[in-house]
């Protein structure tokens, strides 16, 4: 077997690193292994805050960093410890939520506290993907009360890609906002990316954009594609993500990390 040719694999979770069921699959697994046994460290890169990602890592058996909250968050899966966390400044937030909202009309929200257990809240219409745990918010206020990661939005007609797009002109000054999926779509804090908390997490471990592949699927990997020294897009990829890609692999369903890995381990 060759020597592997990058010092680090960062990878996506939800449509790239995971299966639609939300399960890793033993050949991604070993191709995984034999990367980081040929001397690579994985660094997992999710929009996903800590409490909706440590359970997948802990699965995993992965005890390495990971950046959560779309960069805001550096976690150390190994000892259960926040390393870093941006918050979003909620004065600025509410002003981009009525900005927004000013264009568009009244949005569904949710919202992402801070935090190693930050609950997130869960506003009357707001449709949450998948089984993950929420808090129903009934009064509008309690979105203020605690430090928070992000906010999210959705609209009763705009598509994602659309309403996106709205939220960026109406108050992309104020805001960073990111399309991360089937409706999600999020507030972050000004200037913050998953390019933010990877390079972080690199430097930590005395790595650079130089020596780092990079695996996603959606828009908010475009930054971190940016970063990276080569980006590789899944065949399930939103279009803008495989427009600026350097390679486009096989699905989060047929193993495409593990294709690539395979591949580049010779």
């Amino acid at each position: 077997m060759t020597g592997f040719p990058y010092r680090l694999i960062a990878t996506d979770l939800d449509g790239t690193l995971l299966r639609s069921d939300e399960s890793i699959s033993q050949r991604t697994r070993e191709a995984l292994a034999a990367a980081t046994a040929a001397g690579a460290a994985h660094i997992v890169v999710t929009g996903r805050a800590v409490p909706w990602t440590r359970h997948i890592l802990d699965d995993l058996g992965y005890d390495g960093l990971a950046v959560c909250g779309q960069g805001a968050q550096v976690y150390d899966a190994g000892s259960h410890r926040l390393l870093t966390s941006v918050t979003l400044d909620r004065q600025l937030a509410g002003v981009a939520l009525a900005k927004i909202e000013a264009e568009v009309g009244p949005l569904y929200l949710a919202a992402s506290r801070d935090g190693l257990d930050g609950e997130v809240l869960v506003g009357p219409g707001y449709a949450v993907t998948g089984t993950l745990p929420a808090i129903p918010l009934t009064d509008a206020s309690d979105l203020w009360t605690a430090p928070l990661n992000k906010i999210y939005i959705q609209h009763p007609t705009l598509s994602d890609d659309a309403l996106a797009d709205a939220a960026r002109q109406a108050a992309g000054g104020f805001v960073t906002v990111a399309m991360a999926g089937e409706g999600i779509v999020e507030l972050l804090p000004l200037g913050l990316s998953k390019a933010t908390g990877l390079s972080l997490a690199a430097r930590r471990l005395g790595l650079k954009a130089a020596d780092t592949i990079a695996f996603g699927d959606m828009p908010n990997d475009i930054p971190m594609f940016a970063w990276a020294s080569r980006g590789v897009a899944m065949a399930n990829a939103h279009e803008e993500l495989r427009s600026v890609a350097d390679e486009v692999t096989a699905s989060n369903e047929d193993d495409g990390i593990a294709v690539v890995l395979e591949r580049l381990l010779g």
